[in-house]
């Protein structure tokens, strides 16, 4: 919205013509919006095409892996990437104690990471943004309610609860996927609750209300297009964080069982022993160097995208 000043009726036009001040500020508005592709950082396009090779490789797995993840060959046991003395051109990345093809488990392995970090991620900021309007709009006591079991969840150490949480229920991908996504919620919540505390104040949501509108309808189309764009800043910055946690907790056992799904924290957490050694150090660091690049490209092009959409960020 447009504050309410008082602004000339005519601007001068490039020519030398006037134009009415309305619409002079509706072209400077389309300027401003305008996507320009020169505008945007080299790192972003990098990360983006490495994000994009990853994404398409997990979802064409069977048709980019060189072989099945769990195809074994004990006589191909820690054989090295191709590169290294012993290397085959058929184990490009090396295979694992039990002769497994590196390569093809991580190609899988994206399937899993980004698969629950993507679900997780809806999950949370479903749950989350919901709890935030609803406190934010309603107030008193549901308001407290909300930020009370909110203050709780932060103030205990949340690898604790999933570790007590998957221990009762055991190791399943539906079980991770629950816990990873219950794991963000709270910051959807206090932001969400932040910027409807700001906006039911202003005097279009009075408006709104003055008119009849339901509490629901001001909440979801007045209110809730209004927190999108924090939203959105948020999911991206949050979706890093959810795919090293699952991997945090694959490391540990506790993440999807290894013998059905591929995971790169479950790699890394095989590999272990072997790190420092000359023999079998790429079972773990392969997967942890893809983790490592999907990670940094989600967080790097989410601060990006907090940068484009926040004006008071935004340079000239």
């Amino acid at each position: 919205m447009l504050p309410a000043v008082a602004v000339g009726s005519a601007l001068a036009a490039p020519h030398g013509e006037e134009v009415p001040a309305g619409a002079a500020l509706a072209r400077a508005a389309r300027t401003r919006r305008r996507f320009r592709p020169e505008a945007v950082p080299a790192y972003v396009y990098v990360f983006g095409v490495m994000l994009l090779l990853i994404v398409l490789a997990a979802l064409f797995a069977p048709l980019v892996a060189p072989h099945e993840p769990f195809d074994q060959s004990l006589r191909n046991r820690l054989d090295p990437p191709v590169w290294m003395d012993g290397g085959s051109s058929e184990y490009l990345l090396g295979t694992d104690r039990l002769g497994q093809d590196i390569l093809s488990r991580i190609i899988y392995g994206a399937r899993t990471s980004l698969l629950i970090g993507v679900v997780a991620l809806l999950i949370g900021g479903t749950i989350g943004t919901t709890a935030g309007l609803v406190a934010g709009y309603a107030g008193g006591w549901l308001d407290e309610a909300i930020m009370t079991v909110a203050d709780i969840q932060l103030a205990f150490p949340f690898v604790l609860l999933a570790i007590a949480v998957i221990a009762v229920l055991g190791t399943s991908l539906t079980v991770l996927v629950v816990v990873v996504g219950l794991s963000g919620w709270v910051t959807y919540a206090r932001i969400t609750r932040a910027r409807v505390l700001m906006l039911k104040e202003i005097g279009f949501v009075e408006a709104v209300r003055s008119v009849g509108a339901s509490n629901w309808r001001i909440l979801l189309r007045h209110i809730l297009p209004n927190t999108l764009s924090a939203l959105i800043v948020l999911g991206s910055l949050e979706l890093a964080r959810l795919i090293i946690l699952e991997a945090t907790l694959s490391f540990l056992g506790l993440g999807v069982p290894p013998r059905t799904t591929p995971s790169w924290g479950s790699m890394i957490g095989e590999g272990r022993e072997y790190l420092g050694s000359n023999t079998g150090w790429w079972i773990s660091v392969f997967p942890g160097v893809v983790l490592f690049v999907t990670a940094l490209g989600v967080s790097r092009i989410g601060d990006w995208v907090r940068d484009a959409l926040d004006p008071t960020l935004r340079t000239a």
